[in-house]
């Protein structure tokens, strides 16, 4: 999958970093992006040859919170803490027995937009692939609502729906939908440590995503 895209074809891409604003990449970010990619692999060979999604995901969670530990970001909850609402959560996974390949990323920049003349804009590819992991779809919806509730998005519903997508968000569906949530928000809130990604990232991420990740764990409790 390819990293960048010519900006002489006809595909638009949104490159604006959710929550900051336009600035320039500095050697500490730099490798602080090599690190991230790096964790990124271990983390996929962590869970590769899982036996279930359970397994898969346990694992993928346990690297992420074995991370927390390593780069102590500023956490809402402690974590441990954390680890253990978490963990209420996990027999919730077994009812994903049909593994999808999922991007877990989608949020607007990695979204590709073909537009081509006389025809309707479409989706033409996608990119920055790092977290992709065969599991469960719903995983999905987590980046597409990015920081929201897919569940208010009637239009993108309805329009997977009508192309042959499951999307019913029973007590189980929910329950698995705010493990993810929880998940992503501590990559978010972790990653920024060795990306060094600076104070006005992290004010963002304070004000913006810790409440989310406190949300999310507070549903978790709720539903598990």
């Amino acid at each position: 999958m390819p990293d960048s895209v010519d900006s002489t074809d006809s595909t638009d891409l949104v490159r604006a970093d959710p929550g900051s604003s336009t600035r320039t990449s500095g050697p500490g970010e730099a490798a602080g992006a090599a690190e991230s990619r790096q964790r990124a692999r271990r983390v996929l060979e962590a869970a590769r040859l899982a036996p279930d999604w359970r397994t898969a995901f346990t694992a993928l969670t346990e690297a992420v919170l074995a991370d927390v530990r390593r780069y102590r970001p500023r956490l809402p909850r402690p974590v441990d803490e954390t680890a253990r609402t978490l963990r209420s959560a996990h027999p919730a996974l077994d009812e994903v027995t049909v593994p999808r390949l999922v991007h877990f990323d989608l949020w607007p920049g990695n979204i590709l937009v073909d537009r081509p003349a006389g025809q309707r804009p479409r989706i033409g590819g996608l990119i920055d692939g790092e977290r992709m992991f065969w599991g469960d779809p719903l995983a999905d919806f987590v980046s597409l609502a990015l920081l929201g509730n897919i569940e208010r998005d009637d239009a993108f519903l309805a329009g997977y729906r009508e192309a042959g997508g499951w999307a019913e968000f029973d007590g189980p569906a929910r329950l698995r939908l705010a493990l993810y949530r929880a998940y992503l928000y501590l990559i978010m809130l972790t990653e920024t440590v060795p990306r060094a990604l600076g104070v006005d990232h992290d004010r963002w991420l304070q004000q913006t995503v810790a409440p989310e990740l406190v949300a999310a764990l507070e549903e978790i409790r709720t539903l598990a």
